[in-house]
């Protein structure tokens, strides 16, 4: 019987091969380890670093911005306005994680112990 330019006996030997596959013992690889180990970061200094790269965007922004309105000719209005908005968005982003960093805080606190 011939089913779509497969026939029936073809279909038969690949259903009879998966089966056996799938009754083999599976080998487990060996498992090589390639990644150095990563080395441990300080909550303290990543919140530092972090609120100094906000710090960084905020007085880029604030210089060109000032550049700008001191007509300087090198210093494009939407430059400013992108590293305004840039600015922004990272203050936001950081008063977000302040507020999560002060709930969980006060969840710890109210704890049960």
């Amino acid at each position: 019987m011939r089913t779509g330019g497969i026939d029936s006996s073809q279909i038969q030997a690949m259903i009879a091969q998966l089966k056996a596959h799938a009754t083999r013992p599976q080998a487990t690889p060996p498992v090589v380890k390639t990644e150095a180990p990563v080395a441990k970061v300080d909550f303290a200094d990543a919140l530092k670093n972090s609120l100094d790269a906000v710090s960084a965007s905020q007085n880029k922004a604030e210089a060109m911005g000032k550049a700008f309105s001191s007509g300087d000719d090198s210093v494009s209005l939407s430059d400013v306005m992108i590293s305004m908005q840039k600015a922004s968005i990272n203050f936001q982003a950081t008063v977000q994680v302040r507020n999560k960093l002060v709930s969980a805080y006060h969840e710890i606190m109210n704890m049960q112990v």
